[in-house]
């Protein structure tokens, strides 16, 4: 994620920290100081929101963790002033590891409660949270209601949350992956509404937390459809079959001019017959805005993902979705044929989509005829 500063790596995962949640904790010493508070007790308040987010991570590195497991990489963990966020390569595709993966992060908060609960028993403390209030009682007592509340908040079934991962899952034990998903989604913003209301009248900061739902639940709807749409096609179903080239010699202004004469903007570059780079319309503007004079392999990205014509869809727009370079450079026998861009992807489902329903139209009006 963009301006996120790394903190260090666990397990071979990167940890960062947001910029938003930096300034978040200098608005609350801020805040505090500016209030009339003690310099210890804006510390200390600091420090417990430093422990809160701690458990946080923990959470995130429950889901990283589990997926592990499971093959499935963890790019990076990052801190958010609303919470943690693991991104993981993919999400399990057998619903049953979902499930594991969905619950592994309260399961750390659980575990966590436990702990503290059994070490403020031994120490005289209160092992059981009383109240809602994270603000009263000792640093341990804090935390232990803090993890209850991740624990049993994470758990809501508003999905793209934990708790709506975990009815996603449940669901497609019994139904097709995109209906399970869809139901999901529909269960997490008709919760996100709820939580907008309650938030307008009440608490602010729910009013983000259910920006964050709706908006996270349409996209990974969004998502689900269009792999399940390019489920068993080729790479060469979609791929842009007309298409002009560059090569490392050439100008940018070159470039530029096939730009302005048709609809491509990410040009594979060639070296003879092998595809040796790309260059892409945001790299051509930041060059041409320099005073020097590069040339097309000066600026191209050279490290480049490549797919085979027979390849599957799915996975190819997996890739795209992971490198950093818009378009995939298409082979046949290590010759070049095709492009395959983000674009043409969606393009290839809305026609898909619009021939089936026609489709289904006339099957209901024959139906209706016979």
């Amino acid at each position: 994620m963009g301006w996120s500063l790394k903190l260090g790596e666990v397990a071979g995962i990167r940890v960062q920290v947001h910029f938003t949640f930096l300034l978040f904790m200098a608005w609350i010493v801020l805040s505090g100081l500016i209030s009339g508070q003690s310099q210890q007790l804006v510390l200390a308040n600091a420090a417990f929101l430093l422990g809160l987010f701690g458990c946080v991570v923990l959470h995130e590195f429950g889901h990283a963790l589990m997926a592990r497991r499971y093959g499935i990489r963890t790019k990076d963990i990052t801190l958010l002033p609303i919470g943690g966020m693991a991104r993981l390569e993919r999400m399990p595709e057998d619903p049953r590891q979902e499930l594991w993966v969905a619950l592994a992060g309260p399961a750390v908060n659980v575990v966590l409660a436990a702990g503290l609960g059994i070490w403020l028993s031994l120490t005289g403390g209160s092992p059981i949270p009383v109240g809602t209030d994270v603000t009263a009682g000792s640093f341990a007592e804090r935390l232990l209601l803090v993890n209850v509340s991740l624990a049993l908040f994470n758990l809501l079934p508003a999905f793209p949350m934990d708790g709506g991962r975990v009815v996603r899952a449940l669901l497609a034990l019994r139904m097709e992956y995109a209906r399970a998903t869809q139901i999901a989604a529909h269960m997490g913003q008709g919760m996100a509404l709820l939580a907008g209301v309650l938030g307008f009248f009440y608490n602010p900061m729910l009013l983000f937390i259910a920006v964050f739902v709706w908006i996270g639940a349409a996209q990974e709807t969004r998502m689900v459809a269009l792999k399940s749409a390019l489920a068993g096609l080729p790479v060469s179903a979609a791929m842009l079959t007309t298409f002009e080239t560059v090569v490392p010699g050439d100008s940018l202004e070159h470039v530029a001019r096939l730009i302005l004469s048709g609809s491509q903007q990410d040009f594979p570059v060639v070296d003879g017959s092998h595809v040796v780079g790309v260059v892409t319309r945001d790299g051509l503007m930041k060059a041409l805005a320099q005073e020097d004079d590069p040339v097309v392999g000066d600026i191209m990205h050279k490290d480049v993902d490549i797919a085979d014509v027979s390849d599957p869809l799915e996975g190819a727009l997996q890739r795209l979705q992971d490198c950093s370079c818009p378009v995939l450079p298409v082979l046949r026998n290590q010759q070049l044929i095709g492009l395959l861009t983000a674009e043409n992807l969606g393009e290839f489902v809305m026609i898909n989509n619009a021939r089936s329903e026609r489709n289904t139209r006339a099957a209901g009006v024959a139906e209706v005829t016979a």
